[in-house]
């Protein structure tokens, strides 16, 4: 499928920027899911909570929302001895999306999420390139079948298995993006830097039509590593999905103590750095999304911001580098990799 015809650079064409969507565990466990339990089974015992959730989410102005399916692959779910329903979990949560966007009035895009296996890949690990492929694509047909828009890779740190996800889209025949999580001083898990990232994605035969970064530390930290991407001029819009602040211990509950306010300064700030998909992962809740909607279309598109107006609007990063500045230099909004600098086309 050409670049310019999938659903996701269609609309974006349209509207300039969109909206994502905000968490989907933080939501279901207000809802009643215990921890350890698979979100991915509500899809068919709690259609209705689903959709709730869903909904929730274009209600407060989403333009896209990813489908409860994170992890509904044949690894995560063979965990709860349900590897061989992820065609039907992953269909089922597709169909219950479908629903909801059709019903919508205005245009909403339905992302099938993928999550990692949670496997370490060959070498290091004993996951094959063709296993990882297959589990990708088998997921990614349910999705297709349960009628999806687009498929959604996300919180990957492995360049491996970025790679084989793209392999299992590209089976299955559907535009997809995808991000990785860059939650270690500024890198993936497994040592992924923001230019690394953008590498790899320019080599990949069968390319996301975005790509960018979700969860990891906070706010602040992923605006660097967006910073990191649009450095290098990447010809793909970028997506930025960041956590709702920083998770805190509170009451015998996990709490994320990033306010809609904050949500809303962040949402600003990567518009003006250049992200065209901009969304909350963990802990972002309706209102966040509330107030990120409101931001966008009232606030006017200001000059790309740099790392002090980052930490002053939502506080300090976690660490000092991000790992790809040169020595000296602290600023990787400095054009280190010789690409040309894209601000992308955004609605005024």
């Amino acid at each position: 499928m050409p670049l310019s015809s999938d659903p996701l650079s269609a609309l974006l064409a349209e509207r300039g920027f969109l909206l994502a969507d905000g968490a989907t565990g933080t939501n279901l466990f207000n809802m009643g899911l215990s921890s350890g339990d698979a979100p991915e089974f509500w899809n068919v015992d709690h259609p209705d909570r689903i959709t709730t959730l869903y909904s929730s989410a274009v209600e407060a102005g989403s333009d896209l929302f990813l489908t409860n399916t994170f992890g509904g692959n044949a690894s995560r779910l063979k965990l709860h001895s349900a590897q061989g329903r992820v065609r039907e979990l992953n269909r089922v949560g597709a169909e219950i999306g479908r629903a909801v966007a059709d019903k919508a009035g205005r245009k909403v895009l339905v992302a099938g999420s993928m999550g990692p296996t949670g496997e370490i890949m060959a070498p290091m690990g004993t996951l094959t390139h063709a296993g990882a492929v297959e589990m990708f694509h088998e997921q990614a047909e349910g999705l297709k079948e349960g009628g999806v828009d687009i498929l959604w890779v996300e919180t990957i740190s492995a360049p491996e298995e970025y790679a084989a996800a793209a392999e299992g889209c590209r089976l299955a025949g559907m535009p997809w993006a995808g991000t990785m999580s860059f939650d270690t001083a500024g890198r993936t898990m497994m040592g992924v830097t923001s230019a690394d990232f953008v590498k790899l994605v320019g080599k990949l035969d069968y390319p996301p039509v975005a790509f960018g970064a979700n969860c990891g530390v906070g706010a602040s930290d992923l605006m660097r590593t967006v910073l990191g991407f649009l450095a290098l001029g990447p010809e793909l819009p970028v997506i930025a999905k960041g956590n709702a602040g920083i998770p805190k211990y509170v009451d015998g509950a996990i709490k994320y103590d990033g306010t809609p306010a904050l949500m809303a300064e962040y949402a600003v700030l990567a518009r003006d750095a250049g992200a065209r998909i901009i969304g909350g992962c963990c802990g972002t809740m309706p209102e966040h999304l509330r107030a990120m909607r409101e931001a966008l279309d009232t606030r006017p598109i200001g000059e790309r911001p740099t790392l002090e107006q980052i930490t002053a609007a939502l506080g300090p990063f976690s660490s000092a580098s991000d790992g790809t500045e040169p020595v000296g230099c602290g600023d990787p909004t400095h054009n280190h990799g010789g690409g040309r600098e894209r601000r992308g086309r955004r609605r005024s």
